[in-house]
């Protein structure tokens, strides 16, 4: 090009106006890079992912690879324009994601067929479901030598449950913008607004429970405007909820005389009760529900475990309410899904910094010896199931984690 064409113009704008208009970040090159592989979800009505556009791009530029499926975030409303343009490889079949990473994360636990297409030696990150959990697809994973991680398990520096948390924070406040929903006119409700106005009572909400989803589920119930009870056996759940609401609120231990005349006056009621192991307590009985108020509604967030109510059954995203007693009854166990793209930026804040670990540490294998919090999440490491529950449940031995690492360092 002529120089003439630059004439008048300072030295420094010459050599601007010459440089590429684009360029691309630079990419640190490393020996021990990862490659992540993320399948579509193939479970009924998961629409979560587990990474975000934005962590794609931040694993990418710290020198790892990223095989996606085809529409794998579209659920989420993630485009796969989206995560190439961050750096993800695009791919079109599952076999092809199984076939190329070394770490396969996704949120729904493995099917029997999706273990048959994983490679042996590979590192699954996945929820792990134990109530849906079955023994030949365990028993696949054992003979490919997989080590396996639950998103259910995953600590944090505190020693809270991260994931479940989060999902719980989610679940929560959702709970009561569903409820919403349903004391209104649009899904033939009572016409209620949750929440009064002046001169106008509040609507009354029920809550069992004083966990995390009971927490946020009263949270979001007393800035609506409604009136909140809050019940739970605990009066140590009960004093923390009191605690992290900052405000008074209804709070009592499980009386039955006292829970009963709550949930037949109340217009929402929300199951929140969960069990460490097993099934959720089902505390409220058919002819108390058959008590309760015409056109009211059930939530019960605690279905994936057998629900608080007798009368709860699961339903899903498509028909997710029926009615009974004339009382609407809402129990659809993957709640979080409903607001999936939200869900999907909680789980990835969690994720990739552990991603980013294993790349920086060298592997999983240091990750897990040097942080408890993942170690925590192991149930099967190389081929070795280390939980204990899962071994006495399916009458496989189980090894000590700390000494299968030891044993290979």
């Amino acid at each position: 090009m002529s120089s003439g064409l630059y004439s008048g113009f300072s030295d420094v704008a010459k050599q601007a106006m010459m440089q590429p208009q684009e360029s691309m970040l630079e990419v640190k090159s490393r020996k021990d890079k990862l490659y992540i592989g993320i399948p579509k979800e193939i479970s009924f009505q998961e629409n979560r992912i587990a990474l975000t556009p934005l962590s794609v791009a931040l694993l990418v530029n710290n020198g790892h690879d990223i095989i996606m499926e085809s529409n794998a975030g579209q659920a989420a409303n993630f485009s796969d324009k989206d995560y190439s343009e961050q750096g993800a490889q695009i791919v079109y079949d599952s076999k092809q994601v199984y076939e190329a990473a070394d770490i396969i994360i996704k949120i729904a636990p493995p099917t029997l067929k999706e273990v048959e297409l994983m490679k042996p030696g590979q590192i699954l990150i996945s929820t792990l479901q134990l109530s849906t959990l079955k023994g030949d697809c365990l028993q696949a994973m054992i003979n490919k030598k997989i080590t396996a991680l639950s998103f259910e398990h995953l600590q944090d520096e505190g020693g809270s449950l991260t994931v479940i948390r989060a999902m719980s924070e989610i679940v929560g406040a959702t709970s009561i913008l569903i409820a919403a929903e349903y004391l209104s006119n649009v899904f033939d409700g009572k016409g209620l607004m949750l929440g009064g106005i002046t001169g106008v009572p509040p609507t009354e909400i029920v809550i069992l429970g004083a966990g995390t989803v009971g927490e946020y589920a009263a949270r979001t119930a007393i800035s609506l405007g409604a009136e909140v009870k809050v019940f739970d056996p605990s009066i140590y759940k009960l004093r923390r909820l009191q605690n992290n609401i900052g405000t008074r609120v209804f709070t009592s231990v499980v009386q039955p005389i006292v829970l009963e005349k709550a949930i037949t006056t109340c217009d929402v009621a929300i199951g929140a009760m969960r069990a460490e192991d097993g099934r959720s307590p089902c505390i409220i009985s058919e002819s108390t529900v058959s008590r309760m108020k015409p056109n009211s509604v059930v939530i019960d967030v605690s279905i994936d475990q057998g629900g608080n109510f007798e009368t709860s059954e699961v339903t899903n995203h498509t028909n997710p309410v029926f009615r009974k007693y004339d009382v609407i009854h809402y129990c659809v166990p993957n709640i979080a899904s409903r607001v999936a793209r939200t869900a999907t930026y909680a789980l990835t804040n969690i994720f990739t910094p552990i991603l980013l670990d294993i790349g920086e540490h060298g592997g999983l294998k240091n990750v897990i010896w040097q942080k408890a919090g993942v170690r925590n999440a192991v149930y099967i490491y190389q081929g070795h199931l280390t939980n204990k529950h899962i071994g006495d449940r399916f009458n496989i031995p189980s090894k000590d984690l700390d000494l299968l690492i030891v044993s290979h360092r």
